[in-house]
């Protein structure tokens, strides 16, 4: 790897009369995050001219979008989605989920570092701010970062965890939610496994039905995603991008970001689910459903 080299094959794409789009997929999709940043720092340096103004001068549309987040530091990357889904048009609720169910506490504690320098407020102050109930609750808990990343077993908790859900919801007329998110958003991940499995022995039925005849909206959705990223985190992003991508027209923002954000770490993984679930390949489903250069580079990033 030449970061100079690159640089200059970027350069190269860029420079004249068009843009040679394939020499720019091909460039950037060949590297991984950390090897795109020292381009970056060597295209300012040898060529004296900013790489990303350069990109987004020449591109445009999704395309545009896909090799910026690309270009991104992956907190960074994150950053700005989370800023995005809080600031932009409307609240993509979707967004915040996504990201705040799905990450470590490793990374949400980047992510509230980088947000607050970038933006001068707090993510969390952001989130109380446009959002309300008991979904911003959750959101709330699960930016913190605070989940238990153990592998501990407690079995007489396990079973009074269960006990407890299985009383705040199925038992009781109205579902006590507190309940819900301080055990499912706090506890370890082989802690709930077990939960999960003792209650399905006391209610049953699956954790995820109850949760859907319990709640709704985005309260709903927030619960799930956690329960699904617990059980099986490429999973739940083969979900993501089957939904994107489904009926009519595409949801562009979360098809970009699952490809960007996942690309270098569960990538196989996720096509993997997506092909048992769906019968179908990701890489056919993206063919389907995009053209020109944006689908060139996410069946680069898809790969296989």
């Amino acid at each position: 790897f030449s970061a100079e080299q690159e640089a200059q094959a970027l350069r190269k794409a860029m420079k004249g009369l068009g843009t040679d789009e394939d020499a720019i997929i091909e460039t950037l999709t060949k590297l991984n995050v950390s090897q795109r940043q020292q381009v970056l720092i060597t295209y300012k340096s040898t060529i004296g001219r900013d790489l990303i103004d350069d990109l987004k001068s020449e591109l445009s549309g999704n395309f545009e979008r896909v090799i910026i987040g690309l270009m991104t530091p992956t907190t960074m990357y994150d950053v700005h989605e989370l800023r995005r889904a809080l600031k932009g048009a409307g609240t993509d609720e979707g967004c915040l989920i996504e990201i705040l169910a799905s990450r470590t506490n490793a990374e949400i504690r980047h992510i509230n570092e980088n947000y607050k320098l970038q933006y001068g407020s707090t993510l969390e102050d952001d989130i109380v701010s446009d959002t309300s109930s008991m979904f911003r609750r959750v959101l709330v808990s699960l930016a913190t970062g605070n989940r238990d990343e153990g592998t501990f077993v407690d079995e007489a908790l396990a079973q009074q965890d269960a006990q407890c859900l299985y009383e705040a919801g199925e038992k009781k007329w109205g579902t006590d939610e507190v309940q819900f998110m301080s055990i499912l958003c706090t506890r370890n991940r082989c802690h709930l496994l077990r939960v999960f499995d003792v209650y399905r022995g006391i209610a049953n039925k699956d954790i995820t039905e109850s949760i859907k005849s319990e709640m709704s909206g985005d309260l709903e959705d927030a619960l799930l995603a956690v329960v699904k990223c617990l059980r099986n985190k490429p999973a739940y992003f083969a979900e993501r991008l089957y939904k994107s991508m489904k009926g009519l027209g595409t949801d562009d923002s979360t098809l970009i970001r699952v490809m960007v954000s996942r690309s270098e770490i569960d990538m196989l993984y996720i096509r993997r689910e997506f092909l048992a679930m769906y019968g179908k390949s990701l890489h056919s489903f993206i063919k389907g459903d995009c053209s020109g250069d944006y689908r060139k580079v996410l069946l680069r990033l898809c790969g296989g």
